[in-house]
């Protein structure tokens, strides 16, 4: 018979990203008394990764739990990228309902489209949190009439239209439901996510079924599968069966050795749980997401949501620059081969394929952040390795037609920029959907863009929007081929010998373009030193010493006024690079090479491709 678990609720947090998720999970936290009273606590508790913490962005989806009256509220924090929509889709399956995050100024956005689409498919229940009404250009009216727009929009039901709307500001720790009731605590939102979010559903008498939503990946324990008890019970040391719906044959024994609930944001041991709980289960090393834990008697696999595949794809490869192998901990294929592969057990939205070579690995992911955020990564971690453009996935249709991955592009700017971004957009295949004067000094404009358009075009649009325009993108499928683009209208200043920069040199280099560089840094023949506005590559000696002469000094070097170099991010040097570049990555520095260092070679097979 199925029960109801009304001691559990079992609530995703989803929305645009910055619009204060994860700063209302730690308000959550904070004030069901997770923490002592003296405890020291970081902001955005919950991002506990570095890069999470220095981006300010939200990336793997954590779980965590409150009590508030003797019920037990599971906590999902979700991702808002486009590029980690693998991660939102999966949560999802594990809730009852979601708490919608909205800015009280920016209002919906593309991503809050995209999670709200994924929660209103599953039925979910929604609550609409209007938060950042304290600040000062706030519009929490306005907003909620956009909100109900777009739930009509996404067809939603009618109980979904009905949904509560309540009012909160997750930095200063209060919500309302009234922008006129007293602003003291987070209380009102505590009470509507009892009244309003249903208690899970299942039969405790049927064989167990938890289905996996979500891998954690632990360096003492291996794999974590984290998921709900759909049915039945589940124990510490009992057998259960590995089922998955999208693979039928897939059927394989294991033993729960440890099972874990959720307790604040840590992992509590436990000896069993029952439905509607939200579990952790330790010691399969074969676990992945989308299998059932069953019961080995009655394997019935619970259907689940294919993850979106990947539509960018870049060659890792193992470092063969002059300088390799001297400032990582780990340079082998061996290395990176394990490293990558490792990486599988938690990511589902990433591919790894083997190459012909040994020293060559094609990794595809959902775009150019997923991608960047793994590569600085095992930066960080003293990887050594090379990486190649980012490149698209293309698709063929019945008819042997070329597809390419669209994507809705959503941009923010000035109104005096508007024109620039429309004529830039335009050459690389853009299409002008709409567009929105907001009436306050910005435009709102809305693209149908081939993803191979949007690579590299980032740094010059904060660049064309003197750095006040936002970029918002979400994947939209498979359209037909829209032609070519010409990616970048300027070519490479490329060293010449192996050496160190010296300001003689790159006094004289500086003549023909933007350098990379400054003097006392080491550079190789084949390197990119910086880059040249004509579209064309051109070889510079930035290691040139002056003739000393018997009347010149040295010395005299010294009033030479060199251009202050640009310093290139590892996004803006995945922008840059071009199809015969490869990015060094080393965890000290990051330089920019053609594939082929030898100028000689490089001619040839230019003249041989019919490059110039």
């Amino acid at each position: 018979m199925r029960i109801k678990r009304e001691d559990i609720r079992n609530v995703a947090i989803i929305a645009h990203v910055d619009h204060g998720k994860t700063t209302l999970v730690d308000e959550l936290l904070k004030q069901s008394g997770v923490f002592r009273e003296n405890q020291e606590v970081m902001e955005r508790v919950m991002d506990s990764n570095d890069i999470e913490r220095e981006r300010g962005i939200t990336i793997l989806s954590k779980n965590a739990a409150v009590e508030y009256k003797g019920v037990k509220i599971n906590i999902v924090d979700t991702p808002g990228h486009a590029d980690f929509g693998g991660e939102v889709e999966r949560v999802l399956k594990m809730v009852n309902g979601v708490i919608l995050v909205v800015d009280a100024f920016e209002g919906p956005m593309p991503q809050t489209r995209f999670v709200l689409q994924k929660a209103l498919s599953l039925d979910l229940d929604v609550i609409v949190c209007i938060n950042k009404v304290d600040r000062e250009e706030a519009r929490p009216n306005a907003v909620i009439d956009e909100t109900l727009e777009l739930l009509m929009e996404l067809d939603a039901s009618e109980k979904q239209l009905d949904c509560p709307f309540v009012f909160a500001s997750a930095k200063a720790g209060w919500a309302a439901l009234d922008l006129d009731d007293p602003r003291k605590n987070m209380v009102p939102l505590f009470e509507t996510i009892l009244k309003y979010i249903p208690a899970p559903e299942g039969d405790p008498d049927e064989p167990t079924q938890v289905l996996v939503s979500t891998i954690d990946y632990n360096e003492y324990v291996g794999r974590i599968g984290v998921g709900k008890v759909e049915n039945g019970q589940i124990r510490v040391n009992q057998e259960v069966a590995l089922v998955n719906a999208h693979a039928p044959e897939k059927f394989k024994k294991v033993k729960v050795s440890k099972l874990y609930e959720f307790d604040g944001i840590k992992k509590v041991e436990v000896t069993q749980a029952g439905v509607g709980s939200i579990v952790a289960v330790s010691g399969i090393p074969e676990i992945h997401i989308g299998d059932t834990l069953c019961a080995p008697e009655a394997p019935k696999p619970i259907p689940f949501q294919k993850i979106s595949d990947p539509t960018l794809i870049m060659t890792f490869l193992v470092n063969d620059s002059p300088f390799a192998g001297q400032e990582g901990k780990y340079v082998t294929s061996r290395h990176l081969r394990e490293r990558l592969f490792r990486e599988l057990n938690t990511d589902v939205s990433l591919r790894v394929e083997e190459t012909d070579s040994a020293d060559a690995f094609k990794v595809s992911g959902r775009g150019e952040l997923h991608l960047s955020v793994l590569i600085e990564n095992m930066r960080r971690e003293g990887y050594e390795f090379a990486v190649s453009k980012a490149e698209v996935i293309y698709k063929q249709d019945a008819d042997g037609k070329r597809l390419e991955p669209i994507e809705l592009l959503y941009v923010d700017v000035p109104d005096e920029f508007a024109g620039t971004v429309i004529q830039k957009l335009s050459t690389r295949k853009g299409e002008l959907l709409a567009m929105d004067p907001s009436g306050t000094g910005t435009t709102r404009l809305r693209f149908s863009i081939p993803s191979r358009g949007l690579i590299g075009y980032r740094d010059e649009f904060l660049t064309d929007t003197k750095g006040n325009g936002i970029m918002n993108q979400i994947f939209d499928g498979y359209a037909p081929y829209r032609g070519d683009i010409q990616y970048r209208n300027m070519g490479s200043l490329i060293a010449f010998e192996t050496g160190e920069a010296v300001a003689y040199g790159l006094f004289n280099a500086q003549e023909r373009g933007l350098l990379f560089v400054e003097p006392g840094d080491r550079v190789y023949a084949g390197m990119v030193v910086g880059q040249n506005p004509k579209d064309m590559d051109i070889e510079v000696n930035v290691c040139k010493k002056k003739q000393l002469t018997n009347t010149r000094a040295s010395g005299s070097d010294d009033a030479l006024k060199l251009t202050p170099a640009k310093k290139m991010s590892l996004e803006q040097c995945l922008e840059f690079i071009d199809t015969d570049e490869l990015l060094e990555v080393t965890p000290t520095h990051l330089r920019m090479r053609k594939k082929i260092l030898d100028p000689t070679l490089r001619k040839r097979y230019n003249i041989q491709h019919g490059k110039h």
